[in-house]
């Protein structure tokens, strides 16, 4: 049960990410309102608070946690960008979850 409050926090954190970068992205190539920047700025924050709430310290949590932000930002990709992911795109996500898995997973020495 842990491994599924992780995996979900890791999910909710990198889509916060995500959202804070790509509303600026809109603003600063697609031409919408500089207001895209509020809630923006209110996404990183909350990225960063979320960020404070996984369990593990933090060097561990940043290299795992790039597993997961690679395999959402894919999914974004395809759904809120409607490009769809390659082949290779899934080999890559594949290869970034057993990196997260091996870095979460592993032993632990005292």
């Amino acid at each position: 049960m842990e491994i599924l409050k992780v995996l979900f926090l890791f999910i909710a954190t990198a889509i916060a990410e995500i959202v804070g970068c790509y509303l600026p992205y809109l603003w600063l190539r697609q031409g919408y309102s500089i207001w895209m920047l509020v809630p923006a700025a209110l996404s990183l924050a909350l990225f960063v608070w979320l960020l404070t709430l996984h369990p593990q310290a933090a060097g561990r949590t940043y290299a795992a946690y790039g597993g997961v932000y690679v395999s959402v930002a894919l999914l974004w990709l395809w759904a809120v960008e409607s490009t769809r992911p390659v082949v290779t795109d899934f080999v890559g996500v594949i290869f970034c979850l057993i990196g997260m898995a091996i870095i979460m997973l592993g032993p632990r020495h005292a």
